[in-house]
């Protein structure tokens, strides 16, 4: 008899197969025996994509245009000038784009070319940021990004918008900044705006980069306690200036430091005897004294001013502190002459919140203050001081220069200011180490 044997079927391109997605590309040929040498270049298969539901997805920078020379090159050429390190950084940098579309995830490609998975992604990042450059930036300064090295440089402007980073990659290529100097470039920037109210604000340009920088270190100079540490960051700041109004404003701060002053808050703290300090995280804890103080709001009013503990006994030599009457809010300072100069006996520190009204040099400040005030010396006898009083009746607290009050006719307010304290900075200017890595 004569038997049919059904033919085999065969796959078209709509069918399904389980395993497809694990086999190798067609294009990729498989290495025999005879070339085990070469083995070693052979690239990892792509990993299969993950499950439904996984949350985690690896970062994937928006794709860059590759060269046309490398745009029918196959995963081994494309590994091996990556691994080789072939053409500029910015030439080759797609090409790590161009693997993660296909399949293949940062260890696997750190296998193939020794590029970790930072300096991937570092190279993926500067390179679309140099893409953005290219309508704007002049030739002979974008040739300043062609060198090795300036990957990084231009990394660090990523968090800046258009403007700012055109502007910001025009003053590293004309000044030949190194990274570390254009990610400086870069936070102060990028930090400027936030300082909006901030002492000398007002005479530096957020369009100029230089003078950007340069109020960083003109903030610098005045958390500094050293003179000399004062001194060089305004001349870093002189250094870095651009417009003709914020060099005026720096060398005049740098001519009052010089000559012994500055230190104050603003101009108006500049003309009067209360000194405003800015409380440093940890200073408590390194001073070689302390003081306490009853705290009691502003929005208290007259009251609570009065009923504040007025005597503080510290007792034996583990140095309890015993008050004349309880009370829930208290504050420790550091050991300054003036805290100390208070005995103990008439200070409070009365509170002002975060829109600080009520206070001369607040007006400005989006951050609440204390104010130590010596409930001992009421009466007006200095017109160029400063004296607590009630704003309002027993609504509020305010504080009046002497002159002031002196010309209303009021001879006796709720105490003398003998300081301002202002909260420690957290320091928003600076990005976090996260936001950069």
């Amino acid at each position: 008899m004569l038997s049919l044997t059904p033919p085999k079927p065969t796959a078209t391109p709509f069918s399904p197969s389980p395993h497809r997605r694990h086999q190798r590309p067609s294009h990729l040929k498989p290495i025999s025996s005879s070339s085990s040498s070469s083995s070693s270049r052979r690239p990892p298969s792509p990993p299969p994509p993950p499950p439904l539901g996984t949350a985690y997805q690896p970062f994937r920078p928006p794709p860059v245009p590759l060269p046309p020379q490398y745009r029918s090159l196959s995963p081994t050429e494309i590994l091996s000038i990556l691994r080789d390190r072939l053409g500029r950084w910015h030439d080759y940098a797609p090409l790590i784009s161009s693997l993660s579309n296909q399949g293949f995830d940062p260890p696997s490609i750190e296998e193939s070319t020794g590029l970790s998975g930072v300096e991937q992604n570092r190279l993926a990042v500067a390179s679309r940021v140099r893409e953005t450059l290219l309508p704007s930036l002049p030739p002979d300064l974008l040739s300043f990004f062609d060198s090795a090295g300036t990957a990084d440089s231009l990394y660090a402007l990523r968090l800046l918008n258009a403007s700012q980073r055109v502007a910001a990659a025009t003053r590293v290529a004309a000044l030949n900044l190194d990274p570390k100097a254009a990610q400086d470039l870069a936070r102060a920037i990028k930090d400027f705006p936030r300082r909006r109210g901030d002492y000398g604000w007002a005479s530096f340009s957020a369009d100029s980069p230089g003078d950007c920088l340069a109020f960083t270190y003109f903030r610098l100079s005045r958390e500094v306690v050293d003179e000399a540490e004062k001194i060089l960051a305004l001349e870093k700041a002189l250094e870095s200036a651009e417009t003709e109004e914020a060099k005026k404003r720096i060398a005049y701060e740098l001519e009052r430091t010089s000559a012994g002053g500055g230190g104050e808050d603003d101009e108006l703290a500049a003309k009067m005897r209360v000194p405003v300090v800015r409380l440093k995280y940890g200073e408590v804890a390194e001073a070689a004294s302390v003081a306490l103080l009853p705290v009691c709001r502003a929005t208290e009013g007259v009251r609570g001013v009065e009923e504040a503990p007025r005597r503080l006994q510290w007792e034996g030599d583990l140095g309890v502190v015993s008050a004349e009457k309880g009370w829930g809010r208290w504050v420790v300072l550091p050991g300054w002459a003036p805290v100390l100069g208070l005995g103990g006996e008439s200070g409070v520190a009365v509170e002002f919140a975060d829109d600080a009204r009520g206070i001369p040099w607040g007006k400005r400040k989006e951050e609440g203050v204390l104010v130590v005030v010596d409930r001992k010396r009421k009466e007006v006898v200095d017109e160029d001081g400063f004296y607590l009083v009630g704003s309002g009746g027993e609504e509020g607290l305010g504080v009046e220069r002497g002159k002031a009050l002196v010309e209303k006719g009021v001879k006796e307010g709720l105490g003398s200011v003998v300081m301002v304290v202002r909260p420690p900075s957290e320091e928003d200017n600076q990005l976090a180490d996260e936001d950069w890595d």
